[in-house]
């Protein structure tokens, strides 16, 4: 599959499983469009997750801890509690790895 980050819409959190755009048994890829000021609150993943910024500056929160990412850099979690927030918006591509049964 060959897609461009610039042309995926963001349909917003209340719609979050719209801005899953592949999707497949063993992983999950969404948009993530954050606005100035904007954050997703925190949430339990109970497999690894990774953010890759492709436009702004965002800081992911892991267990408490914070890690900055901006464009072209990227952040890999094992199982955690995550959250991200942004002071001058961001655009990131969130991959979810499926929860081996």
């Amino acid at each position: 599959m060959i897609f461009d980050i610039a042309d995926l819409k963001d349909f917003g959190r209340d719609q979050k499983e719209k801005n899953v755009f592949y999707e497949t048994p063993e992983f999950k890829m969404r948009i993530i469009d954050l606005a100035t000021g904007e954050s997703i609150p925190k949430c339990e993943m109970t497999s690894h997750v990774i953010f890759i910024c492709f436009e702004g500056e965002a800081e992911v929160n892991a267990n408490d801890k914070s890690f900055p990412i901006s464009r072209g850099r990227g952040f890999v979690s094992e199982p955690a509690v995550l959250s991200i927030s942004t002071s001058s918006g961001a655009r990131i591509l969130g991959i979810q790895i499926a929860k081996r049964l």
